[in-house]
């Protein structure tokens, strides 16, 4: 075994030329370089998005405490800027650095240079023009408004292109050509994340174009929510925890210059973890639509993850065993060590969130907030500039300018993430007892939400000056980067490697070690197995890359099907309501303006079913209500309150002057103005191919495919003739106009939450029948029901409701 981990802890490249010949078969040396250019491209190309992405959050985070910041300018609402913050901090420059670490190691490990340099490079300015993409479609209301994956179709493409068509292509035949026998166990780690990536990107973005930049998924309600978060958590895992697992395997090592701690650990960690993973999305939906077997089954998963992912921070750390001492004075070892400690603490985190008891108080609070921003910036942040502080020496072929300056930006960053976090977990727990907290009567106590929010704003002050420290630190080392670089060599050199090529047949034989039990009086079984659990047979599948590949495919495909196929067979999962119907034209035209404005990143459509939930918002949801949803807008954090039940709740001029001065209803609110959506046209033009698609996905409807842009028109004049009757702007003395794109957000959210009271219709047949037979009297509790009902139901079809 210490052989074994000896063997691992010391990169290959560090090895003679001629160690391996004897696995080889070949006693022909063959001469090759490495490709440091790449690597020093996806360098740079991570600090210059890290800073730009940490600037958005920080931007973001002022948006939320100044509200009138933006001026009304739509392009910098929070709602179109929080997705580009996101979207900038895992794809940019998470991303970046992903790339950055696995074209640096994999050709080491792998004794190869890359398979295609032109696949490199077209992987580098393919994965910078779909960030530029992303940057420009998101500000623009240009989303799909899933988490994680708000690009629309046609940059979605552009991602599984150069995602697996240029960078996988060239990782796996790499792999194919490297002229060491046996794979490394970063590169176990790279090949889940190539593989597991591709199959989340691609089934989660299954959709209906409605043009270039329009669609809808095929999926809708409950079984979108369902693949959004099978899709959402296994982002996290397989983009923002195995790659940098990897990046750990490799890196750490070798800045400690110590071997891997344990071997062994690595293989069950790596495959605990893929296995497992898998499994765990839909604790992100407890106490929602969803089955509950689903979320029973994704949070007992969740807490298996546990052991796996300590098991990888224990190695890790124990990596460090006899090094400990540079970790004082080497500020990459700081950064690696204070990453590792975030990965443990976000790993038994998560999990912990994934209990429902515990899960009902954080979700939709800034404790979830706070749980991302901790693995985000403390685990994928410090790993990353830790490995950037490692690689620019080697990268530029000179001393980094300022050990100094990179032990600032070490301080800079760990006590900004802990001015950032601590605060927010805080007001995460405020929030969600708040929310909960009922009086001796039975009450609320704070019923109206925006006493939740004044409560919580001073913490969100302190986030921001986190936020200012951490990005200071970045700043720090642009300036460190850029010394060095400008410190360079005027000519890099090249050195040039010798080693035998791989035969096509292996020549060696697999360690196969023996029982420690051979001798005592025990069953051959237990000797098997104790030579079994000495994992000796790994080996044998570390010189197989293809088959390691379908091995780890088969495994997140199996995982994935044992959950997806019951939610989308069982028919009992998705109860239908009778009174369900489609949106009509306008209401699609508005769900679509709403989805733009990114309304969901401040307000969910999903009422628990609490008591303290259906106290302050109405009739729990049921999952029939949301079977015409393309996509789902359940949410996943609450700014403002929940819009489940939202129609007939107040009057049409309410939400007018709501849009165009959220301060003047009320003065609290820390909604931005939406002005613009009160002199924006809508393009009836378009409304046609929205109910086209809708109806491909299945909405009944009829006249709806003739003559959508007739009734759209229809309907946004009932609407601009109630905001008037209701003491609403009357322009040169004509009605107010009916063609704004406010009229149909407003019909949008007029609708939402009504069905579920609305009266069914009868049959025909029925209601002759009906009207031929003496009614039988309803008793007085069923009387007032039915008014109620028939009261909400009016309201829903008139609109007429009284101001405020």
């Amino acid at each position: 075994m210490a052989t074994a981990e000896r063997d691992l802890g010391a990169s290959h490249d560090d090895s003679p030329a001629g160690k391996n010949q004897w696995e080889s078969g070949s006693d022909v040396l063959e001469t090759f370089s490495y490709d440091d250019d790449i690597s020093r491209k996806f360098a740079v190309a991570t600090i210059v998005w890290g800073l730009v992405a940490t600037l958005a959050g920080l931007i973001v985070a002022l948006l939320l405490v100044l509200p009138t910041a933006a001026h009304g300018l739509e392009w910098i609402s929070f709602g179109r800027l929080r997705p580009l913050h996101t979207n900038a901090a895992i794809f940019a420059f998470a991303g970046n650095a992903i790339f950055a670490a696995i074209y640096y190691s994999t050709q080491r490990l792998c004794k190869a240079r890359m398979w295609s340099d032109v696949l490199s490079r077209l992987h580098f300015w393919g994965w910078q023009a779909i960030i530029v993409a992303a940057a420009i479609t998101l500000p623009l209301g240009i989303t799909q408004s899933k988490e994680y994956a708000e690009l629309e179709w046609p940059i979605d493409l552009a991602i599984a292109v150069v995602w697996l068509g240029f960078f996988g292509v060239n990782f796996f035949m790499t792999l194919i050509r490297r002229r060491e026998r046996h794979m490394y166990v970063a590169l176990w780690f790279y090949i889940a994340t190539i593989v597991t990536v591709t199959v989340l990107h691609v089934f989660n973005n299954l959709v209906v174009p409605l043009g270039l930049w329009k669609s809808y998924p095929i999926y809708a309600g409950v079984q979108d929510a369902f693949m959004q978060w099978w899709y959402g958590h296994n982002a996290v895992a397989f983009f923002l925890t195995t790659p940098f697992l990897g990046l750990m395997y490799y890196f750490l090592p070798k800045a400690a210059n110590r071997p891997v701690f344990s071997y062994k650990l690595s293989i069950i960690h790596f495959w605990s973890l893929v296995f497992i993973y898998i499994w765990a999305g839909p604790h992100h939906l407890h106490y929602t639509a969803l089955p509950e077997w689903a979320t029973t089954l994704g949070m007992l998963f969740s807490l298996m993850l546990w052991m796996p992912s300590w098991g990888g921070m224990i190695n890790g750390l124990f990596t460090l065993r006899g090094a400990w001492q540079k970790v004082s004075s080497d500020p990459v070892l700081k950064f690696f060590v204070v990453g590792i400690t975030f990965y443990g603490m976000s790993t038994f985190e998560g999990p912990m969130l994934s209990i429902k008891s515990v899960n009902g108080l954080s979700h939709y609070t800034d404790w979830t907030i706070a749980h991302v921003h901790s693995g985000a910036l403390g685990w994928n942040g410090m790993m990353t500039f830790g490995m950037l502080y490692w690689l620019a020496p080697r990268l530029f072929q000179t001393k980094l300018w300022s050990t100094g300056a990179a032990s600032q930006h070490f301080w800079l960053a760990t006590i900004g993430i802990l001015l950032y976090i601590v605060p927010i977990y805080v007001a995460g727990l405020t929030q969600g007892l708040m929310w909960r907290a009922m009086d001796s009567t039975g009450q609320l106590m704070y019923p109206d939400f925006v006493e939740t929010i004044q409560a919580v704003q001073w913490m969100w002050w302190l986030r921001v000056l986190g936020g200012v420290l951490y990005v200071s630190g970045i700043v720090l080392m642009c300036i460190n980067y850029l010394m060095t670089w400008m410190s360079r060599p005027s000519q890099y050199e090249t050195p040039v490697h010798q080693a035998p090529r791989l035969a096509k047949n292996y020549a060696g034989k697999d360690p196969h070690p023996d029982s420690q039990l051979a001798g005592a009086p025990v069953l051959n079984l237990a000797q098997s197995l104790d030579r079994w659990a000495k994992m000796g047979w790994h080996r044998r599948w570390e010189r197989l890359p293809v088959r390691f590949t379908v091995l780890t495919t088969i495994a997140v495909v199996i995982a994935s099907l044992f959950e997806i196929i019951p939610t989308f067979l069982i028919r009992g999962n998705i109860p239908t309501i009778a009174t369900v119907r489609p949106y009509t034209p306008l209401e699609l035209a508005g769900r679509d303006i709403y989805v733009a404005e990114g309304c969901y990143n401040c307000h969910s459509q999903m009422i628990r079913p609490m008591v303290a939930e259906t106290k302050r918002y109405g009739e729990y949801s049921k999952a029939g209500e949301f079977i015409y949803d393309h996509p789902f807008q359940w949410g996943s954090r609450r700014i403002g309150p929940d819009l489940a039940r939202e129609g007939a709740k107040n009057s049409s001029y309410w939400h007018w002057l709501h849009l165009e001065n959220p301060q003047a209803i009320n003065e609290q609110s820390v909604m931005p103005s939406y002005e613009h959506l009160l002199h924006t046209t809508i393009d009836f033009d378009k409304i046609p191919e929205r109910v086209y698609a809708a109806a491909q996905l299945g909405a009944p409807y009829d006249q709806e495919l003739e003559q959508a842009p007739e009734m759209a028109k229809a309907q946004a004049e009932a609407i601009a003739a109630e905001i008037v009757s209701q003491g609403g702007p009357v322009l040169q003395g004509e009605m107010m106009t009916f063609d704004t794109q406010a009229v149909a957000l407003i019909a949008y959210l007029q609708r939402l939450g009504t069905d579920l009271f609305a009266t069914p219709e009868a049959p025909a047949a029925e209601a002759v029948e009906e009207a031929t037979e003496p009614a039988e009297q309803p008793s007085d509790e069923e009387s007032e029901d039915v008014a109620q009902s028939a009261i909400r139901s009016d309201s829903v079809r008139t609109r007429l409701v009284a101001n405020p």
